[in-house]
């Protein structure tokens, strides 16, 4: 059987799909050659995963993809991206099909009026439902993520005081609401005992190289210096990880590394929190947040400021309970 699997970005949701891509090697009296749909820039990645098959790339020209695509001649089209370009390939493909539920209406009850009507179970569960159909069951095993020898880098070669063990803490964030301010993540900095490791892209080098500057001999602004995969080469040799909502944090549970995850204007309850398989390091996941904030969520995705001013959110989240949680692990874990 040959099936199509459809998810165009981002690289977090393109991690979270990667049990749905592993399992469907594993369906019982089945041999699936699975074929993966994602945008160009997502290649470098997507190619490191060992049970693809076939990528198959989308540049700009969506019409070239589906002519490529229909001389596959696809038994089963999964798709977990469900817009209207996957739409648009599903109907010229015209083969069987089932997508992902997007709950979009439900996120909308709860942004909007504050209506908890979501299900309760994490997105990589939602997303294995569009391959039902085939047989396809949750082995358990939970995220993956391989890294490229040649982008392998090894922290502990720095010497004193990074060979002994640091917390990667992940600064950046695709919105400003889902930030934490950087004078706040240079307190908590200050009230760990362990050297820290910044992360985030070029847009984050500016408040990385503040927050370094408060302790400059344990304190390392990693921030636009490091690749994508060096990065995550850098979650992996990690003690723990802080991180806000972001692709590292999804790659951080793909390692089984103790998470926290700090959530702003987005909450948990959309199902996007750290995946850990099945009781698997639980335990080692902390989610920190405000509750019981009337205006939160605000979004299902965020804004460039908080639309009330004041972003109590991250303003308000204790810099003390984060810093207590990282110095509980002393060790290489």
């Amino acid at each position: 059987m040959k099936v199509l699997v459809i998810r165009f970005s981002s690289i977090g949701d393109i991690v979270l799909c990667t049990p749905v891509l592993r399992c469907l090697k594993k369906i019982p009296g089945q041999e699936i050659e699975t074929h993966f749909l994602t945008k160009k820039q997502f290649l470098s990645f997507a190619q490191n995963y060992p049970y693809i098959d076939k990528i198959h790339v989308l540049d700009n020209n969506l019409a070239e993809v589906i002519e490529t695509l229909k001389q596959e001649n696809f038994d089963f089209v999964v798709d977990l991206h469900k817009n209207l370009r996957s739409l648009k390939v599903k109907r010229a493909l015209g083969k069987p099909s089932r997508s992902f539920f997007k709950l979009n209406l439900r996120k909308w009850l709860l942004t909007n009026f504050k209506m908890d009507v979501m299900p309760g179970i994490h997105i990589v569960d939602r997303l294995m439902e569009a391959a039902r159909p085939l047989g396809i069951s949750n082995d358990g095993e939970g995220l993956d993520f391989f890294i490229p020898a040649i982008e392998t880098i090894d922290i502990r070669t720095w010497g004193a005081p990074f060979n002994k063990g640091f917390i990667a803490f992940v600064i950046g964030g695709t919105h400003f609401t889902k930030r934490l301010p950087a004078e706040k993540i240079a307190e908590i900095c200050s009230m760990i005992n362990k050297p820290v490791v910044l992360l985030g892209g070029p847009d984050d080098m500016e408040a990385g190289q503040m927050i370094e500057a408060t302790s400059p001999e344990r304190i390392f602004n990693g921030c636009g210096k490091f690749s994508l995969n060096m990065s995550a080469s850098v979650v992996q040799q990690a003690i723990a990880v802080i991180t806000h909502d972001t692709g590292l944090m999804h790659i951080a549970a793909a390692f089984r590394k103790p998470i926290a995850s700090v959530w702003g204007n987005t909450v948990p309850e959309f199902g996007m929190y750290p995946y850990f398989p099945g009781y698997h390091n639980r335990h080692r996941s902390r989610i920190f947040e405000v509750p019981d904030l009337s205006c939160r969520p605000c979004s299902k995705i965020g804004y460039k400021k908080c639309p009330r001013g004041h972003f109590k959110c991250m303003r308000n989240i204790s810099s003390e309970s984060i810093a207590d949680w990282a110095n509980r692990f002393d060790s290489y874990v």
